[in-house]
């Protein structure tokens, strides 16, 4: 028997609202501007050498910056047209085109990654775009992919962020943390460890 097919989710309904995404990075690039300040955080979290995975990796950029500090990265993404382009602009950077709920250990290991992690990047608002009434699975699946001590790196926006995305209030996240067997360690309110605010949450999660 197969299995169901996946929920669309939120992003991938979006469509063509997201088609501006991968070229809008690439300009950031192309210009000088800072856009790894996500990889910073999550770089200061492991030692070096560490096994990552970035969920959701869009054009490559994240990975593509902790690849270069010396991490052994994979680079999940389901939108075709992102992995052509991380693929273009980042060829070291390996990238599975798989969306989070379909990154099974079966799957990792056929792609030639690992299936344990010392550290899970889920940042850029895919929490708030995976397919609705999913978010408990998909952290019960990336808490799944935790080597012993690791950690997931989950960033979003709490107020103007993309409109395709849900509101994703903080008490909703632990709430769904908890479910998923999870605890939070951290938040804060950007990736430069300000404090908590109403605008942006970034959150530093551990399996019970």
């Amino acid at each position: 028997m197969s299995e169901s097919p996946l929920p669309p989710t939120r992003w991938a309904l979006g469509g063509a609202e997201h088609a501006g995404y991968g070229t809008r990075f690439a300009e950031l690039i192309a210009d000088g501007a800072d856009v790894v300040g996500e990889a910073r955080l999550a770089d200061v979290l492991v030692e070096r050498d560490a096994r990552i995975l970035d969920a959701g990796s869009g054009m490559g950029r994240i990975g593509a910056h902790l690849l270069a500090q010396g991490h052994r990265v994979t680079a999940a993404e389901p939108d075709p047209a992102l992995v052509e382009q991380s693929r273009r602009m980042f060829p070291d950077l390996p990238v599975v085109p798989l969306e989070i709920l379909a990154l099974t250990p079966e799957a990792l290991t056929a792609a030639g990654a690992p299936t344990a992690y010392d550290l899970v990047v889920c940042v850029g608002n895919v929490l708030a775009f995976v397919a609705e009434d999913t978010e408990v699975d998909v952290l019960r699946r990336l808490g799944s992919l935790l080597a012993p001590g690791g950690r997931i790196l989950v960033g979003y926006h709490l107020a103007g962020g993309p409109s395709t995305a849900r509101p994703y209030p903080p008490e909703e996240l632990v709430a769904d943390v908890e479910a998923a067997g999870l605890r939070v360690q951290h938040r804060f309110g950007g990736y430069d460890l300000r404090p908590p605010d109403d605008r942006y949450a970034v959150w530093v999660l551990a399996r019970d």
